[in-house]
C-alpha cells in the first residue's frame, strides 16, 4: 500500500468505529497504523458505548467519544454532528459502510472525510476509496485488509494486520472475582465456551452439542466456563440442563472488559463465528471456531491459533439469520469432531509460547 500525500497533518483526528465485537478487534491493526503515522495528532475514536470497554487500555486514542445517535434516525445523526464540531476535527475515517456514519462526519465539519465508496454515501465523502475485491475479484475480503484500505488512503498505510487488545486492572480484578466466585482455582485448565452469536441463530451450535462438549472436557479435568452477552443467558442455560456435569455459567454476568481478561486467561475458546472468536485472537488465546451459514473468506486472516470447523453441506454460506430448513450446516458439525480439535489445540497451547 502506498499512501497518498497530505498537503498537512491532521491535528485532530476522527475514527468511527464498527458497530460489532467482532469488528471492532477487527478493526485494530488500522487503529495501530494510523497512531503510528500521526503521532503528534489528537486521535479520537467514536463507538457504540457498550463496546467501548474493548478499547479500555489500548495507545492509540487520546479520547473515546460514545455514538448518540446509533440507529435513531436522520435529525439524531444531525444534532450529533453538531455537537461535535467543537472539537474541530481535520481528518475522518469512517469505517463503518452506513450513510449514516458519513454524514455525521459531515455534519460535525470534519475537514475531510474517508470512508468506502458503497452506495449514496460518496456524495459525504472528500476521499471515496473504491471498495477493495477479493483475491478472486469477489466481494469477499478479509476485515483487517477493509480497514487497513482506509488507513492507507487516509496516509498510514501499513501491511501489519495482527489483531490486538489490552486489559485495565480494574478488568483482570473483574475476571478473577467471577472465577473466584464461580471456585475455579488459579491452578486450573480454564476451557471458555461461548455458545450464542448476535447474528442470530442460525450460526448457533446446539446446546445440546455445547453440553456433550462441556461434560467430556470436565471429564478432562478442566474448569469449563460459559460466557457470552445479557441476550443469551437462555441458550446458556440450556447448556447447563442438558450437562451431567454443569458448566460455571457466566454469561452475561460479567462485563465486556471483564470478558477482555477471562478469555487472556483461558486456555482455549471454543464458539461460534461470533465476537468472542476475535477477542480471544487477540490475545493469542487458541480458539475452535464452528462455522455454518457464513464463509471465512471475510474473517481468513489471524488464523494462526484457530482451528476452523464446518460440515460439508451444499447451502453454506448462505448468511441467513434464521436457518428455513434444518440447520444442517451447524447440527452436521459432530461434538466428537470438537473435542478432538479442542483437546489438540490444548496439547498445543501446552508447549507455544504465549
Amino acid at each position: 500500500m502506498t499512501a497518498p500525500a497530505l498537503a498537512d497533518d491532521p491535528r485532530r483526528i476522527l475514527v468511527r468505529a464498527p458497530n460489532w465485537v467482532g469488528d471492532v478487534v477487527m478493526a485494530t491493526p488500522a487503529f495501530r497504523a494510523l497512531r503510528e503515522r500521526f503521532r503528534q495528532a489528537e486521535i479520537s475514536v467514536q463507538v457504540r458505548d457498550t463496546l467501548a470497554p474493548l478499547l479500555a487500555g489500548a495507545p492509540w486514542f487520546d479520547d473515546v467519544l460514545a455514538v448518540a445517535s446509533h440507529r435513531r434516525g436522520l435529525f439524531a445523526t444531525l444534532a450529533e454532528g453538531r455537537t461535535l464540531r467543537r472539537h474541530g476535527f481535520d481528518l475522518g475515517i469512517c469505517l463503518p459502510d452506513s450513510l449514516s456514519s458519513a454524514l455525521l462526519m459531515r455534519a460535525a465539519g470534519v475537514g475531510e472525510v474517508v470512508g468506502y465508496a458503497r452506495g449514496q454515501r460518496g456524495a459525504f465523502l472528500h476521499r471515496a476509496v473504491p471498495p477493495l475485491r477479493g483475491d478472486d475479484g469477489g466481494e469477499f475480503v478479509a476485515r483487517e485488509r477493509q480497514v487497513l484500505g482506509l488507513s492507507a488512503a487516509a496516509g498510514a498505510p501499513s501491511e501489519d494486520t495482527r489483531l490486538e487488545l489490552f486489559t485495565t486492572e480494574a478488568e483482570e480484578a473483574e475476571a478473577q472475582a467471577a472465577l473466584d466466585e464461580a471456585g475455579v482455582g488459579a491452578g486450573e485448565g480454564l476451557v471458555a465456551l461461548a455458545p450464542g452469536a448476535a447474528y442470530g441463530p442460525s450460526k448457533c451450535w446446539p446446546p445440546s452439542h455445547f453440553a456433550r462438549l462441556a461434560d467430556a472436557l470436565a471429564g478432562d479435568g478442566l474448569r469449563v466456563v460459559l460466557v457470552g452477552a445479557p441476550n443469551e443467558r437462555e441458550r446458556s442455560a440450556e447448556v447447563v440442563a442438558a450437562s451431567t456435569a454443569p458448566p460455571v455459567d457466566r454469561t452475561g454476568r460479567i462485563s465486556l472488559g471483564g470478558l477482555k481478561a477471562l478469555l487472556r486467561r483461558a486456555r482455549a475458546l471454543v464458539c461460534n463465528d461470533a465476537g468472542a472468536r476475535h477477542v480471544a485472537v487477540a490475545f493469542d488465546t487458541p480458539v475452535v471456531c464452528l462455522f455454518g451459514p457464513t464463509s471465512l473468506a471475510k474473517t481468513n486472516l489471524n488464523l494462526e491459533r484457530v482451528s476452523v470447523l464446518a460440515a460439508d453441506v451444499g447451502c453454506r454460506p448462505c448468511y441467513h439469520r434464521t436457518c428455513p430448513i434444518d440447520h444442517r450446516c451447524m447440527t452436521r458439525i459432530e461434538p466428537a469432531r470438537v473435542l478432538a480439535a479442542t483437546r489438540a489445540a490444548l496439547a498445543d497451547a501446552a508447549t507455544a509460547p504465549r
